[in-house]
């Protein structure tokens, strides 16, 4: 029985064993991946900035300018790129939406972000745009991959249409939870003018006074880095409108501010990826660690009904032997054996009894 018992342990310690890299190396990268209908809204704010008046053509100072982010996964969309791909993609249609503090527009630029929803690469196809022009995105874009590493990324910027190295610059703690600093700088750059400005403003009309849109800034990130998630983002963000052919002249400030998350949604996003980190960790550490070392359990424990089973098995071996040994000398048939009677004794307790105790 207990044979049959420590081959059946040993069975389940192999099955566990064998699981735990299956569940990292094959199930994980298989499993964890961005919904495709993921639908978000972040709100960041710049207080105290400066912001172009169009009606004046002056720059002036603004008590905050907000930027609204959002955020849609287009299901339709991917799963045509789908069919064509033969990959699992995620299609997000976001918008960047400025406003001053009196919550007019300053500026509005959608995108239409296609990537791998497993590694977050991105997947070059027809609708991959920035403010409706079309783009081919090189590098990560809103989110580093599951297992982010110590290194740098290449990271794409939508204001100057180019991706630039991302720099990785230490750890970080943001609300309880470690994460990875990034950083990038964008020197000046001429980027194109946003198609909705205020006051019914275009490109056109701003290439018609002789204008054109500059930019730069300093981009900072805070990622937690089993989910690829920033639980926080920054930019010390300037922009000028600047005069063609005419480098004497002096720009005008577009826009200059300390852009920071706001802390309502920086606190629910902590809470969100904190949930998101559990389910990655169970797939790439609790599970894996914990059914490898299930599997280690029930294998000294197979061993050790084995050797049990096996000291059990010699036991009864030499039970035979001593039997067979004290069977001539009670039988009465040898020389001085005397009776059945006074025989009888030899083969009782003091030579059996004293195999089968430890048993």
């Amino acid at each position: 029985m207990r044979r049959r018992a420590s081959l059946v342990l040993l069975a389940f310690a192999v099955f566990f064993a064998a699981l735990s890299p299956l569940i990292r190396w094959y199930a994980f990268p298989r499993l964890a991946k961005i919904p495709p209908s993921q639908y978000q809204t972040m709100v960041l704010e710049a207080k105290n900035a400066t912001l172009l008046d169009y009606a004046t053509m002056r720059s002036k100072k603004v008590p905050k300018v907000s930027i609204v982010q959002t955020l849609k996964g287009n299901v339709e969309a991917s799963e045509k790129i789908e069919r064509n791909t033969d990959r699992d993609v995620v299609v997000w249609d976001t918008l960047s939406y400025v406003a001053d503090h009196k919550g007019k527009l300053v500026s509005a630029i959608p995108e239409r972000y296609i990537f791998d929803a497993h590694t977050q690469e991105p997947v070059h196809a027809r609708g991959e745009s920035v403010d409706g022009d079309p783009v081919r995105r090189e590098g990560i874009e809103f989110k580093w991959p599951f297992l982010t590493e110590k290194r740098d990324y290449q990271y794409y910027d939508f204001q100057a249409r180019t991706s630039a190295p991302i720099h990785y610059k230490g750890t970080r703690t943001v609300h309880g939870l470690e994460t990875y600093y990034f950083e990038q700088t964008i020197p000046w750059t001429k980027v194109k003018v946003p198609k909705r400005l205020p006051l019914g403003a275009t490109p056109e009309t701003v290439e018609q006074v002789g204008m054109e849109r500059w930019y730069t800034t300093k981009r900072m990130f805070w990622v937690e880095p089993v989910t690829g998630a920033p639980v926080d983002g920054q930019e010390i963000h300037k922009e000028q409108m600047r005069w063609k052919d005419q480098p004497g002249r002096k720009p005008l400030t577009a826009f200059a501010g300390h852009v920071k998350m706001r802390p309502d949604f920086q606190e629910a996003t902590v809470d969100l990826v904190s949930s998101q980190r559990r389910l990655v960790l169970a797939l790439t550490a609790y599970l894996p660690w914990g059914f490898l070392v299930l599997g280690g359990l029930l294998l000294a424990l197979s061993l050790t009904l084995e050797a049990r089973s096996r000291g059990r098995g010699r036991g009864t071996t030499g039970e035979g032997a001593a039997d067979g040994d004290d069977g001539p000398a009670g039988d009465g048939t040898g020389p001085g054996g005397g009776t059945g009677t006074e025989g009888t004794p030899a083969t009782g307790p003091p030579g059996g009894g004293r195999h089968r105790q430890p048993v």
